[in-house]
């Protein structure tokens, strides 16, 4: 109507900040994580002191602490936003930030209280200690609830025994937030805050893995490790509330890292067929073949993303969303692998060879539907969630 001014909304830059935050992120991440990534993929090396000029430069650990406890003061979308621009680059490095921002910084400062805050929040905060968190075990992954760490009570103190199997930040972290059972009989569960240097902690070996390779993962020992009461999260017996909720915000920047690595495989495709490569005198584009596989890239790509920042946006410590979260998770992690196994098909033999960076993206995006709850587990708790929402309304 005249008159009327309509208010724009951008759905993946909702505020001035967000904006600013992505035009950052982007000019780093191209600058300095591109750079190195092929290197730390090839050596399987952490470059621990890139990571550390995240705090020291971009400011960009605590993005979900508010400002005046030391963090960026923002919400999931800006989280998405960092991840979806560093895994353009190097998805690998970007998953050890999600370890570290996501699993501890987010998940501990939610849980946590105020003096636990005063002694932890600073020292990951600027990224003089890496976290990550202890969850899954050797023989206990999707089914959280059948772990067998063990924390028993002993005055003061809580004496921890178990193993953590498949944890990102292994070796490099020096704190961890680990998820552990007060008795063996026991389905529920409680979370500490556990230091790499106290006596009884180990790592055990880094593997080798297919992707991911600059971001480490290895097993957490506990063998007598005691751990002081004070650094109990919450009550005990209380950690599957804080543990499923971290869950959600967990699932969306997974799900980010797919949206960059979908994107930086669309933009190397059309680069290559559009700018460059040539058959019969034709650019690549011009054959119906390629021209499918770009299309239908282009087309999934925008979809997953317009469902990851709406999820996103929608996510808060107060108002759960696991139904999007997981259905942001399982449409965009599938949607990764089919665009970078795209991409390797448009470029063809340089596409299976190291010289572009889209082979390396294929073998990072398969980790994705694995990590965070597998995406069998996905398509369980959707249904799961829909069984509940029909019953309750009587539809």
């Amino acid at each position: 109507m005249k008159g009327i001014q309509e208010k724009k909304i951008d759905l993946y830059n909702p505020t001035d900040d967000h904006l600013s935050l992505r035009e950052n992120v982007s000019a780093f991440a191209k600058e300095n994580l591109d750079t190195q990534a092929k290197d730390h993929d090839d050596e399987e090396s952490f470059n621990k002191d890139l990571f550390r000029r995240l705090g020291a430069e971009l400011g960009i650990f605590g993005v979900t602490v508010p400002q005046e406890d030391g963090g960026m003061g923002l919400d999931p979308v800006a989280s998405v936003i960092i991840h979806e621009e560093f895994s353009a680059y190097d998805p690998g490095f970007t998953l050890s930030y999600l370890a570290h921002e996501v699993l501890f910084v987010n998940n501990f400062y939610h849980s946590g209280n105020p003096s636990q805050r005063a002694k932890y929040m600073p020292k990951v905060l600027s990224g003089e200690w890496i976290g990550g968190m202890g969850m899954t075990e050797p023989g206990a992954g999707t089914d959280v609830l059948g772990m067998g760490t063990v924390a028993t009570r002993k005055g003061d103190k809580f004496v921890l025994n178990g193993r953590k199997q498949f944890i990102t930040n292994g070796i490099v972290g020096q704190v961890f937030l680990v998820y552990a059972k007060t008795s063996k009989d026991s389905r529920r569960t409680t979370s500490f805050i556990v230091e790499s240097s106290y006596p009884g902690f180990s790592f055990g070996k880094k593997e080798e893995k297919m992707g991911m390779r600059s971001s480490p993962t290895t097993q957490l020992i506990f063998e007598n490790l005691e751990v002081p009461a004070e650094n109990l999260i919450g009550a005990e017996d209380g950690a599957l509330t804080h543990m499923m909720r971290n869950l959600e915000i967990e699932r969306v920047t997974l799900a980010a890292q797919s949206l960059g690595i979908a994107k930086r495989c669309i933009d190397v495709m059309c680069e290559y067929s559009i700018l460059h490569r040539e058959a019969f005198d034709k650019k690549l584009i011009e054959f119906g073949q390629i021209q499918r596989l770009i299309a239908e890239s282009y087309a999934d790509y925008q979809a997953a993303r317009a469902l990851v920042y709406d999820v996103a946006s929608k996510i808060h410590p107060e108002n759960r969303n696991s139904l999007g979260a997981a259905s942001a998770k399982l449409v965009s992690t599938q949607m990764a692998e089919r665009v970078s196994r795209n991409a390797i098909q448009v470029l063809g033999g340089y596409g299976y060879c190291r010289e572009y960076p889209v082979e390396r993206l294929h073998r990072d995006a398969i980790l994705l539907s694995i990590g965070g709850g597998t995406n069998e587990a996905m398509q369980k708790n959707i249904a799961a969630d829909l069984k509940k929402l029909y019953s309750t309304s009587g539809s």
